[in-house]
């Protein structure tokens, strides 16, 4: 019998705190960009489609750069890997000064594209330095603990953008200066932590990936079929494919939250832009409720749980019913709240030395979130509600990869 695996070791706490600290940032981030749609929509006078775009420029980023990341991630290490997704962050978020000048929504997708960049690059980095942090048995709670200041971020987003961007007399403002000032502030909080993790001393990792006697392979996380190549890895291969689905899904319902606030609950910007902070804090408690309903439910069954749930959630808001389907829609994030952290760490279960790679592979599924928006987004322009309906197809993928597909296929001896 093999000892009982801990959280993590003293040695690992403080950096993990700051690794958790990415994932609070990019939560912010994230969730910014869905305020930017309606913002644009009423300053530059863009279609709700169009607005989409936005998704498309950030997400479009993750295809692109989540493989260099990766290799730069396995060559420089986890620390070099952190410094430049901080500074690309902080650069993409720069160039908002001069494309408010320009009132140029091209210049926007531009910058967008590199605060994606930076995006991509902390994600391919932080998911497997959270889970290399301890024991490989403990992984899937660490990163899902990440994960829920994540959730924090993403409340945090929205209630800034609602107040800088939707409220009062900004959304009649022309000139952008409420845009530029915040993601300057914000670009300087992100050049600060980059600073702190160059002086941040990391404890020497045991590498999860080397060779080692084990009586229990997942426990170092080693390859269990080590004569096969990453794609011969099944579970990884749907991993990937359930990442992209899951983004796609996700970038939609968010794009699109405020807009359905406004046109069928008959909202205010602002107010619509306030519940959206709710909105988030459902992805929050979907956390907090995920991660402790992991001590006694495999994270593959609660995964195939909540992508049912969420199946269900996006029936009832595409029937518009008032409040009942608006609950509804509150819900999808609730359910939705576990599915990124639990896929990529299923998907990398027991892939050794392919276990760096992989996490490019699956942060390249991200590219979902560029792609559907765009697709919704023309449903969204006739009936907003209706395109709650074509989340339903990302939801039945996710089902069935936490249903069957997650499954690490071992070597036959």
């Amino acid at each position: 019998m093999s000892q009982k695996a801990a959280f993590t070791e003293k040695k690992f706490v403080v950096t993990f705190i700051f690794v958790t600290s990415l994932f609070l940032m990019w939560g912010v981030l994230h969730s910014m960009s869905d305020v930017l749609n309606k913002h644009f929509q009423n300053v530059l006078n863009l279609s709700i489609a169009d607005s989409g775009l936005i998704q498309f420029s950030v997400f479009g980023a993750y295809f692109i750069m989540s493989y260099p990341a990766g290799f730069f991630m396995k060559k420089f290490g986890y620390k070099a890997g952190v410094i430049l997704g901080l500074v690309l962050f902080a650069l993409g978020l720069f160039l908002f000064v001069p494309a408010a000048n320009a009132a140029s929504f091209t210049f926007f997708r531009i910058a967008l594209f590199i605060v994606g960049c930076g995006m991509a690059t902390l994600e391919t980095v932080a998911h497997p330095f959270a889970a290399a942090l301890g024991d490989q048995r403990k992984s899937d709670l660490r990163v899902n603990f990440a994960q829920t200041f994540n959730a924090v971020g993403t409340i945090i987003g929205p209630t800034i953008g609602a107040f800088f961007l939707l409220s009062g007399d900004t959304v009649k403002s022309t000139d952008l200066t409420s845009v530029k000032t915040l993601y300057v502030a914000i670009g300087i909080v992100v050049l600060l932590l980059a600073l702190v993790f160059a002086f941040l001393k990391i404890p020497a990792l045991v590498d999860p990936h080397a060779a080692a006697e084990s009586n229990d392979p997942e426990a170092l996380n080693v390859d269990v079929a080590p004569q096969k190549g990453l794609f011969q890895h099944s579970h990884f291969v749907w991993a990937c494919v359930a990442q992209f689905f899951n983004v796609a899904a996700q970038a939609g319902t968010w794009a699109y939250f405020i807009n359905y606030g406004v046109n069928i609950m008959h909202f205010s910007d602002e107010k619509a832009g306030y519940f959206m902070s709710l909105f988030m804090g459902m992805m929050l408690l979907g956390r907090i409720v995920g991660t402790s309903l992991m001590t006694i439910i495999a994270p593959n069954k609660l995964l195939t749980i909540f992508a049912g749930g969420n199946i269900l959630m996006c029936i009832i808001v595409a029937q518009h019913l008032g409040w009942p389907s608006y609950i509804a829609l509150l819900m999808i994030n609730f359910f939705f709240s576990i599915m990124f952290p639990t896929i990529f760490s299923l998907g990398l279960k027991n892939l050794g030395s392919h276990t760096q790679q992989a996490s490019s592979f699956i942060a390249m599924g991200v590219v979902g979130g560029a792609l559907f928006p765009f697709v919704m987004g023309q449903v969204a322009n006739h009936n907003v509600a209706q395109a709650y309906y074509l989340p339903i197809i990302c939801y039945a993928v996710i089902f069935l990869f936490g249903f069957k597909f997650y499954k690490v296929k071992t070597a036959k001896r």
